[in-house]
């Protein structure tokens, strides 16, 4: 795969490397090589900088610009020094793979868990807990990004280097690792991309090609990544395809792609994806603010649907701060509509950005949602880090919990949500310079202050410093936690579900449709999908204190989120923050409940 790379260093075999470095503008530019003589790039067309010397696997170099100065390379398959270091010649044959043959999983089986490398140590981390999540039931690995960052520590999104695995976490092989040994576990594996900004740190891209970005345009991560020009799309899916190909990942999740300024370059990408790797089960998830249900005809998988999230939140917690206004009005009317027809805003104003966003959706199957209880964004962006266990009654988290695990959307558990764990999930950086550090130290507080609750500057003042180390260690999940029985409870009962949604589900989830949702009461829902095979699913959820209403029909319990619900669900009601979930086959539909 690496031979059809357009940038970086690239081995040809025998300790020779090709260097390919874009850099127009430039009126020289040569490869300085550590302890040896620099290897001079010959100029060629459209910007582009290329020379072939010795350098093999393991050799420390950088490029030297014709203005002198010294840059990592932007395309880096590793570094050694952190992002203004030396970048490394790596071989991308070196890793013998054990499961080769792996293809991939049906998408609409799959049950996501998002976690943190750097909070589970690193590559080798994870893998140790790869038997552990296999057995709880979850089939596909999100890793947030890894690519290079600045510092010591970082959520992911402030990376610069977007080829190179963060030294920090591993090795390009440790990570190749990782992906075999997920595929040896049954398990598919994805990874979190950032395609729409560089972070505030390491990034050359500026010196190098200032024509990489508008000079005219701004998210709110910086300059706007100008993708008109075909060699800044190249850079962003060629990499793309090196995680799908070098690497054998399964899928992608794409971060705010509402902040790509190319309505083309999605749909392009997503073409060269699927040419690419025909023959497996590749997977691409948008996180979209727009929600454009366009993209999701037949470009991309899924979006992260934040609106079952924001739903599920208000339900149980009751806030209403910031972007959960959006939904305070009536939740329970909400979660029923996005239960049924995907999202919540589909050209309906918002009154938090104070315009209409959004596109029907209710053409598209359940699999094309993916919904969480809680997500990395979601927790910590709080001030405190505060997990929904934290903030919501234990009942009404259960109930979430079943709604969640075995509506035909497809699943996502943030690590932790398996236990109900209580320890913080905090924002945190790890950079090495003061300035960067109070910048954004001060940037929190001040986000944080249009939360009433942090309206009095001295609570701000407690918000835990992103920089310091005791914010990343907090943030850790605490395997010990666990074991607590509250906890050990909360897991079987996922577990239960989850075998529950293997077993019962499993197949059944392809050709899935919505039948209908409703309103139970003041905070309930009631959703019906007829699933592949003609059976009725049935999930109803009730977040309020009292028993509502909630009409029974045939079929087999699947799960209840607390003993005796069920069997008094046509008596009396759906019991006060309790959740049921039956199905009944094509050929029972027509007898009465269990």
């Amino acid at each position: 795969m690496s031979t059809s790379l357009s940038f970086g260093a690239i081995p040809l075999g025998g300790g020779t490397t090709r260097f390919r470095l874009w850099a127009p503008g430039h009126q020289a530019a040569e490869v300085v090589l550590d302890g040896r003589p620099s290897i001079p790039l010959h100029k060629r067309p459209d910007g582009w900088w290329e020379a072939e010397g010795e350098a093999p696997a393991g050799t420390r170099y950088r490029y030297k610009l014709g203005n002198g100065m010294e840059v990592p390379d932007p395309a880096s398959h590793a570094q050694d020094g952190d992002v203004d270091g030396w970048s490394l010649v790596v071989d991308p044959d070196a890793y013998q793979w054990q499961y080769p043959d792996w293809k991939g999983l049906p998408w609409p089986r799959a049950v996501i868990y998002e976690l943190h490398a750097g909070l589970y140590g690193g590559f080798r981390g994870v893998i140790a807990d790869l038997p552990r999540l296999a057995a709880l039931g979850v089939n596909t690995i999100e890793l947030m990004p890894v690519n290079d960052f600045a510092g010591l520590r970082n959520w992911g999104y402030d990376g610069v280097l977007p080829y190179a695995p963060d030294e920090t976490y591993g090795t390009p092989d440790d990570l190749k690792a990782l992906v075999d040994a997920a595929h040896g576990h049954g398990l598919s594996i994805m990874l979190d991309v950032v395609y729409n900004h560089f972070g505030p740190a390491g990034n050359y891209w500026g010196s190098i090609a200032p024509v990489f970005f508008h000079q005219d345009k701004n998210n709110p991560w910086g300059q706007s990544i100008d993708f008109s020009r075909p060699q800044v799309r190249d850079f962003f899916m060629e990499n793309a395809l090196y995680w799908l190909t070098e690497f054998r990942f399964d899928g992608l999740r794409l971060d705010a792609v509402h902040a790509i300024e190319d309505d083309s370059f999605l749909p392009e990408l997503s073409a060269r994806i699927r040419a690419a790797t025909e023959g497996r089960h590749v997977h691409l998830v948008l996180e979209n603010e727009r929600n454009d249900a366009t993209l999701l005809e037949k470009d991309f998988d899924a979006q992260w649907n934040d609106d079952v999230h924001h739903c599920l939140h208000v339900l149980l917690t009751g806030e209403h701060d910031a972007y959960y206004i959006d939904y305070a009005d009536d939740p329970a009317d909400h979660l029923a509509h996005a239960l049924a027809t995907g999202f919540v805003y589909q050209g309906n104003e918002s009154r938090n950005l104070g315009h209409a966003r959004g596109k029907p959706s209710a053409h598209l199957p359940p699999s094309a949602f993916v919904n969480a209880l809680q997500t990395h964004d979601q927790v910590g962006n709080r001030a405190m880090g505060e997990r929904i266990a934290q903030i919501a009654p234990p009942e009404g988290v259960r109930a979430a919990l079943l709604l969640l695990l075995l509506s035909p959307q497809v699943p996502m558990l943030f690590m932790g949500d398996e236990w109900a764990s209580e320890r913080p999930f905090l924002f945190f950086t790890g950079f090495q310079t003061e300035e960067l550090a109070d910048a954004v130290r001060e940037g929190r507080r001040k986000e944080f202050a249009r939360f009433p609750a942090f309206a009095d500057p001295e609570r701000r003042e407690k918000i835990p410093d992103p920089n310091a180390i005791s914010t990343f260690t907090a943030s850790r999940p605490d395997p010990s936690e666990r074991l607590l029985p509250k906890h050990a409870a909360v897991e079987e009962f996922v577990a239960n579900l989850l075998r529950q949604r293997r077993d019962i589900l499993g197949e059944r989830l392809d050709g899935t449709t919505s039948l209908e949702s409703d309103k139970l009461g003041e905070k309930g829902v009631r959703a019906q999908w007829r699933l592949g095979d003609g059976a009725v699913l049935t999930v109803a959820a009730n977040f309020g204190n009292s028993p509502v209403p909630c009409p029974t029909g045939p079929g087999t319990m699947l799960a209840e989120s607390r003993e005796g619900l069920a069997a008094a669900l046509e008596a009396e009601g759906l019991g006060g923050l309790g959740a049921v979930a039956w199905i009944a086959t094509e050929d029972r539909i027509a007898e009465t409940l269990w």
